[in-house]
């Protein structure tokens, strides 16, 4: 029978990409945004700005500071990088969300799982980098290669985590070839799959199972709860695989962004990590908005690990703060084996 040997949960934001000193072009979009989420409210920068004048971040936005940050999140890549080549799994399963990618609002489902045979990571051409906004172009390399890129998908894992699912009454989305955006015209593998390929698997992707999580907009976005049943009943489908191999199963996101809570960042680990689900579930519904609504994709893996009973251990966490506001986000590293 199959055995989940590793989880893995690591946050992908373009920070990780770009140089510290390069930071501030992202501010100039934090100003243009007129709906920065921060604790269950909606703010302009202006008002985040004199919300959180108290808490003083300008030590946050020293040059060193935000190097000896940044450097501290590469390490703990290169560490999850090194424990999945220690590890190597066979297959994978890996949790992701699209932020309007290849979904759109003609049909978003609340969860997809993808069964395809393969399918392709594919960089932005010039006008699409163009359309990113500022800072953002610089981070590709983290999620997209120089050329497309074709990878395995493991069908049959995937038709039997379908069939489980809906056996579970999970009344999943199911997509064997990715859609092309209507508006935007991106194809290909979303950047939340893609930086786990990249910089976690080193462009040695090994046969997955893509699942869709819609984390970000209303209204049928699943809840904490779901969310743990999710992982819980992809546990049980991987234990009752009758296949004698080893199974990894990864959540890429989180964790607040874009604007920086580091007090709720610490909060959700220590409830991510406890053996209870109690603390997890406490947390309202609107703690998860925006960027941070990407926890939701780490929430099955710890489902799943709890099953396992493999032992969690959390790499790092580091604040990456860009403006006196707050901006930024939130990045933490995790693996279970």
């Amino acid at each position: 029978m199959a055995k989940i040997v590793l989880g893995m949960v690591a946050s992908h934001g373009p920070l990780l990409g770009t140089p510290p000193e390069l930071w501030s072009g992202r501010v100039t979009a934090d100003h243009q945004n007129p709906a920065l989420c921060y604790r269950g409210k909606t703010y302009t920068f202006p008002e985040l700005l004199a919300e959180r004048a108290h808490e003083n971040f300008e030590p946050d936005l020293a040059l060193e500071v935000k190097q000896k940050r940044f450097d501290a999140t590469q390490h703990a890549i290169k560490e999850m990088a090194r424990v999945w080549r220690d590890v190597k799994p066979d297959v994978a399963v890996v949790i992701g969300n699209d932020q309007m990618e290849i979904m759109s609002d003609d049909n978003q489902p609340a969860i997809m799982v993808y069964y395809g045979e393969k399918f392709e990571n594919v960089p932005f051409n010039e006008e699409q980098l163009r359309r990113l906004g500022p800072g953002v172009a610089l981070a590709e390399p983290n999620h997209h290669p120089a050329r497309a890129e074709t990878y395995p998908g493991h069908p049959e894992l995937g038709l039997h985590l379908i069939n489980a699912l809906m056996g579970d009454n999970f009344d999943v989305a199911t997509s064997k070839r990715l859609p092309e955006q209507k508006e935007s015209k991106l194809t290909g593998i979303p950047h939340a799959w893609g930086f786990f390929y990249r910089r976690v698997m080193e462009d040695k992707v090994i046969p997955n199972v893509p699942i869709f999580i819609n984390t970000f907009y209303p209204p049928n976005r699943p809840s904490t709860k779901r969310c743990l049943d999710l992982g819980a009943s992809i546990a049980r489908a991987i234990e009752g695989w009758d296949k004698n191999l080893r199974v990894a199963v990864l959540g890429s996101g989180g964790m607040s962004h874009f604007v920086v809570d580091e007090a709720f960042d610490r909060k959700f680990m220590k409830a991510f990590s406890a053996k209870s689900n109690e603390e997890m579930l406490s947390f309202p519904d609107n703690m998860f908005r925006s960027g941070t609504a990407e926890l939701k994709c780490w929430i099955p893996v710890k489902s799943a690990m709890d099953r396992a009973a493999l032992p969690m251990t959390l790499v790092d966490y580091q604040a990456l703060v860009r403006s006196p506001a707050g901006t930024g986000s939130g990045m933490g590293f995790a693996y279970w084996r």
